[in-house]
């Protein structure tokens, strides 16, 4: 048995972050149902992030619409919405109503700036919330401008995985009280926390940041010589992670340079190291480099492309990733030994596939669905063969 089986969640259709936070729950058993709006079934595609859910389509503006909402909250636990403030409120389903009807309701809300503070309302992606948390100041080489981590810090760390961090903390203290509450998400508090040892390191750890205000020249962003990424001769890269002594000296062994560069604390001689080691990695492919290294506790590994990371022989023994139809995707982690998730590939549910197998488990008999479906209070991409 999965560890969240018998927990059922409503997502509401959102970006990134949401659809995240519910296929994680999804992955490791939870039954998620993601509530779609209605008129989206001809220009919304397959959202990539919804493996493993059902997908019903109402209109939230229509009172039965709210209504067919209310009802699936009355069994569900955990509801997840990415809405800005207020605008549950005022369809009329915000956490005072809900929590009403069902008390024991983990109402989940995820933005980017929080439920309140001067910028609440306000638009925004990952790369502004990272910004705003500071951290993205931190991200880049020297003489270069802040790069932005694709999307991956506020959007999907802090946001979609701490979404999740909070409801599991949530339902858990309700294994205790009986009581649901609220989940207050922020990507932008999110992210900050994520980086809480960039904050706490950055006085009284001169090691680590002999220029905290000068990004690209420190231990960890690309600064020392030992801790970056190299070219190879084919064009491709190596990761160098020999931060500690026993493992500098190994990766120095690989590369022949003992007792050839300055000593690995002397910064004044990272610039003149981080070049000198940069032209022997030209000098050999990716590959040869990997034989080179691989007997060597050294901490380095080649760059994979996201083609070949599925391939690596450490990440098929794991089972990191699976494969549907050629296309490989991630397995859920991390690994439970006795209740662990599904790695099995899932099906994309399309937008409103499930609306009347939803509305028959809610008690809908099938005149009143066909009676909504009429109204256009929900959608079924297939309406006749249905019912």
């Amino acid at each position: 048995m999965a560890a969240l089986a018998g927990i059922r969640v409503l997502e509401f259709a959102g970006l990134a972050p949401c659809p995240f936070a519910g296929m994680i729950l999804a992955d490791f058993g939870a039954v998620v149902t993601r509530i779609d709006r209605v008129k989206t079934l001809s220009f919304i595609g397959v959202d990539p992030l919804a493996r493993g859910k059902k997908s019903i389509c109402i209109d939230l503006k229509n009172p039965r619409g709210k209504e067919i909402v209310r009802k699936l909250c009355l069994k569900s636990d955990v509801l997840i919405e990415p809405f800005r403030p207020g605008v549950m409120e005022t369809l009329g389903l915000g956490p005072e109503i809900l929590l009403k009807d069902n008390p024991r309701l983990i109402y989940a809300r995820l933005t980017g700036y929080g439920q309140t503070g001067t910028h609440s309302q306000r638009a925004g992606h990952d790369i502004n919330y990272v910004a705003l948390s500071g951290l993205l100041s931190k991200l880049g080489r020297k003489d270069e401008k802040p790069t932005p981590p694709i999307n991956l810090l506020a959007d999907f760390a802090g946001g979609g995985l701490t979404c999740v961090l909070g409801v599991l903390l949530a339902l858990f203290e309700r294994s205790k009280s009986g009581k649901g509450q609220v989940v207050d998400v922020s990507m932008v508090e999110g992210s900050a926390y994520i980086g809480s040892f960039i904050y706490k390191t950055l006085s009284g750890l001169e090691f680590a940041w002999p220029n905290p205000k000068e990004r690209g020249t420190n231990l960890l962003d690309t600064g020392a010589p030992f801790y970056d990424t190299y070219k190879t001769l084919d064009g491709k890269f190596m990761a160098v992670g020999a931060l500690e002594p026993k493992f500098y000296k190994q990766f120095l062994k690989g590369l022949d340079l003992e007792g050839k560069l300055p000593h690995q604390a002397d910064l004044d001689q990272w610039p003149k190291a981080k070049e000198e080691i940069a032209n022997i990695f030209l000098t050999k492919t990716q590959s040869d480099w990997c034989k080179v290294f691989e007997n060597l506790d050294a901490c380095v590994e080649p760059v994979l492309t996201t083609d070949e990371a599925p391939l690596h022989p450490h990440n098929q023994e794991r089972n990191a990733f699976s494969s549907s139809h050629g296309a490989y995707e991630p397995t859920p982690a991390p690994k439970l030994s006795r209740t662990p998730a599904d790695c099995l590939p899932k099906p994309l549910p399309g937008t409103g596939e499930h609306t009347v197998e939803i509305l028959q488990h809610t008690g809908y008999s099938q005149s009143d669905i066909q009676e909504l479906i009429d109204e256009g209070v929900v959608e079924c991409p297939n309406m006749k063969s249905s019912l």
